[in-house]
């Protein structure tokens, strides 16, 4: 066993770098109250690059200098490792599908990792980058390309004391969208945690609704969330 050998810096180098940049990634879904934000993110891209890392420089010597070794295999694997990892953030709640672009961003950080530990950081830095452009300069062109905003209605259920409320107003605001509180009743079951009913009117259009919605059901203390048409029936 060999604790330093030739590459080990070149080794910790690249797995700095994928540290930083997986958590680079993962703070920009921690800003927005992901569950799979910070830690996530950069566990995924650490371990992504190890494995990379493991794959390229960790055989030679077992398998001796003269064998082939196949280092894509281990790389083939993380792909289908991290394909069941996002499948674990995607939800579909009363028709309404939350966890995507989280479920992507897990995907792009095991890549970043990969990249890492492949010895390609221009890459791996490139695609950090192509992140940051997508979820902020793209997004915000999305949402000026919108249709005409509409009045849409939210029945917001969530656990009282945890703050779920004035963090769904403060990403209604981040999105752009103008959001009333109409009514918000508190109910308690005996033995059970106090829950809170709260109706909120959005001024939007259709698909900025759409995505606070699946921000705001991404939310550890909502409890359900429904959406009702100008009738007030659950759409």
């Amino acid at each position: 066993m060999t604790w330093v050998g030739a590459t080990t810096w070149t080794e910790t180098a690249l797995l700095g770098l994928a540290f930083v940049l997986s958590a680079v990634i993962g703070l920009e879904r921690h800003r927005r109250f992901k569950s799979a934000g910070l830690r996530t993110h950069t566990l995924v891209g650490v371990g992504s690059a190890v494995f990379t890392l493991v794959s390229a420089y960790g055989f030679t010597d077992v398998a001796g200098r003269g064998a082939a070794v196949d280092p894509s295999r281990i790389a083939a694997q993380i792909v289908s490792g991290i394909g069941f990892l996002g499948a674990g953030v995607i939800f579909v709640r009363r028709g309404s599908v939350s966890g995507l672009t989280t479920a992507a961003s897990i995907w792009l950080t095991a890549a970043v990792g990969m990249a890492c530990g492949a010895g390609m950081p221009a890459l791996a830095v490139m695609a950090t980058g192509c992140h940051l452009l997508t979820v902020t300069v793209l997004a915000k062109l999305g949402r000026r390309m919108q249709a005409d905003p509409v009045s849409t209605t939210l029945v917001l259920r969530y656990t009282a004391g945890q703050g779920a409320l004035p963090v769904a107003l403060g990403l209604a605001a981040e999105h752009g969208v103008t959001a009333t509180v109409l009514d918000a009743k508190t109910s308690r079951q005996d033995g059970a945690e106090t829950t809170v009913r709260a109706t909120v009117q959005l001024e939007a259009s259709p698909q900025l609704v759409s995505d606070l919605v699946e921000e705001i059901t991404d939310l550890a203390s909502v409890q359900s969330l429904r959406v009702l048409s100008d009738e007030g029936r659950p759409e």
